[in-house]
């Protein structure tokens, strides 16, 4: 007979979106923390997207998401997350609302050098109120804008974390998808002070 200290401990499990413009970082940042080889979806940018997708800001971009990326990270033996990569371009943003159906929360991935790619983002995530965190993508070490900045930038609330990060780095992604854990875990406490009051 097994005692109960021998039973296998069986995960939570929690779906995060890494979510962005195009060419912010999201597949880089899945690559990163993912302890298995992620799933990805690049193709190649061809002639024929010219015109469709826009490569300002990312001239030397040559592959690009056509339906989702997916990695996982076990936080402890008790807590693994999935990890969805969305596509940034606008004519896969259909996509979204499967790819966002019971997701605990999101990274929105920022480029500072093209920060009105992320507003729509932002919405997306403030209309369904799902929590997220802003990762500041900091390409080859650049911090041209503080925390505060991007903040203001972007009409946050102020329990939105911001967070500067370089996402080819995993210690760095971790930080961010930290935040966002504390974040969630924030707002899900908040939920339920109004319904202990009843």
């Amino acid at each position: 007979m097994l005692s109960a200290s021998s039973e296998p401990i069986m995960p939570t499990a929690l779906k995060i979106l890494i979510a962005g413009g195009f060419g912010v970082g999201k597949t880089t940042m899945v690559g990163s923390v993912s302890e298995v080889p992620p799933l990805e979806t690049e193709e190649r940018i061809t002639e024929v997207s010219r015109g469709i997708d826009d490569l300002a800001g990312v001239e030397g971009k040559y592959a690009t998401t056509v339906a989702m990326d997916f990695g996982r990270i076990t936080v402890s033996p008790e807590l693994v997350l999935y990890l969805f990569g969305t596509p940034g371009q606008d004519r896969f943003w259909f996509m979204w609302d499967d790819l966002a159906l019971g997701a605990l929360g999101a990274v929105v991935l920022a480029d500072t050098r093209r920060l009105d790619a992320s507003f729509a983002s932002v919405d997306f995530f403030e209309e369904r109120n799902i929590p997220f965190a802003v990762g500041v993508n900091c390409f080859d070490g650049r911090r041209d804008c503080t925390s505060r900045q991007v903040r203001d930038a972007l009409a946050l609330e102020p329990t939105t974390p911001v967070i500067l990060c370089d996402v080819r780095d995993r210690e760095s992604s971790k930080s961010v998808l930290l935040a966002l854990l504390e974040a969630a875990r924030a707002q899900a406490a908040a939920r339920l002070v109004p319904m202990a009051g009843r």
